[in-house]
């Protein structure tokens, strides 16, 4: 079981009487491979086998196009922008990302059309954004192959960045991170993947084969399958959940375009909840950020978009405005109830976070009001959008 201990200090602001004790960074795709890769001061071999793309260095001419030359290398802070100072302010005590780029230096690329990769040299873009956790079920993770997958995993947790999600089999897949205090105050984090975010059915971890911690729910004929699947997943959380422990549940799923959220997301979510006692589910793989949910005081992300990427300049889905993205800030009290979900919002531009402007964040916050189910108060505060859930 991977462990690690994490000190953690009070989260208490201005009202010495604050009963919060814990505040969680989580952000969906973070896509630093293409052309955030060679930006970075040690840029991978540009070659890639995409359709109408063979070189990863046009995907900044893109870029360039709709905005400023980007002077380049740049510096391993450079792509956090302006997020890296807020996040500074914040403080949060845990930061989790859904890392959907491999770290290697394979040359051996799954035929499957688009490829994500970082030279291992770059790691530091990571470190200096001190991220705890990466989340690894992805469609992406194995873009190359078990030798990438493997290297990845190595890079990252050479560099004191922990893994979850995949594994050498599906035992090691399923295990969540573990991140103590004491033992009176733990998190725990496991991943999953959704064959409907795209990624081959090959990819699942089994007894004897590495991969991803791979399920489906979009399939299933019937309310008796959904039981199954809930089940299996409660047993596994039960093996390591003691007394409160906060429990987050990370899956990737669902479709890259479209605020819809399915009958089966829906479902799912519930059940998660009611039945495996989960208390944040942290969903991902749209590319762009969907409405929130608020369900018996717990906390459903169905879709935490793109955090960082190259896609200035392809055209298409305009309308979601997937440069526009988000950081959740989870506020939790000393009885590890969520009190509330803080919204950092920010531009992407010249692959970096940039502050939003303030109709850029009057338009968030209305898709926000229109796709969210909130038992609480959703409310704009100064260039934050705050949900309160008790």
């Amino acid at each position: 079981m991977v462990e690690r201990l994490v000190h953690i200090e009070e989260v208490a602001g201005s009202n010495p009487a604050s009963r919060k004790i814990m505040k969680i960074f989580l952000c969906g795709d973070v896509m630093i491979g293409r052309g955030i890769d060679q930006i970075l001061l040690y840029p991978s071999n540009p070659k890639i086998y995409e359709p109408f793309v063979k070189d990863a260095r046009d995907y900044i001419k893109l870029a360039e196009k709709i905005n400023v030359k980007i002077n380049y290398p740049v510096s391993f802070d450079y792509i956090w922008g302006d997020a890296f100072q807020e996040l500074e302010k914040e403080n949060p005590n845990l930061r989790i990302i859904n890392l959907e780029t491999t770290i290697n230096t394979s040359e051996n690329f799954e035929p499957k059309g688009i490829n994500y990769r970082m030279n291992p040299k770059n790691i530091e873009v990571l470190k200096v954004f001190k991220i705890d956790v990466a989340c690894l079920a992805n469609n992406h993770i194995l873009d190359f192959k078990e030798e990438g997958l493997l290297e990845t995993i190595e890079v990252l947790n050479k560099n004191r960045i922990l893994t979850v999600g995949e594994g050498k089999n599906i035992k090691e897949a399923e295990k969540p991170v573990i991140i103590s205090k004491n033992k009176n105050l733990r998190t725990l984090i496991f991943n999953y993947d959704d064959v409907s975010s795209g990624v081959p059915s090959w990819w699942k971890a089994i007894e004897d084969k590495n991969g991803v911690n791979l399920i489906s729910i979009y399939n299933l004929g019937n309310k008796r399958e959904l039981e199954e699947v809930i089940n299996v997943i409660k047993r596994n959380i039960q093996k390591y959940k003691k007394g409160n422990d906060f429990v987050i549940f990370s899956i990737h799923w669902g479709p890259n375009w479209g605020y819809k959220i399915s009958e089966e997301e829906r479902n799912f979510a519930y059940q998660l909840i009611e039945k495996a006692k989960v208390d944040l589910i942290f969903g991902h793989s749209s590319h762009h950020f969907k409405g929130v949910e608020t369900y018996k005081e717990k906390l459903i992300i169905y879709g935490a978009g793109d955090f960082i990427n190259d896609y200035e300049g392809i055209r298409d889905y305009e309308e979601f405005r997937g440069d526009l993205v988000l950081d959740y800030l989870v506020e939790i009290e000393e009885t590890n109830k969520i009190d509330k979900l803080k919204l950092l919002p920010f531009r992407i531009k010249n692959f970096r976070l940039n502050y939003c402007n303030e109709k850029e964040i009057d338009w968030i916050f209305n898709v926000l009001k229109r796709e969210s189910k909130i038992e609480g108060n959703l409310i704009k505060e100064e260039k934050r959008i705050i949900i309160k859930i008790k």
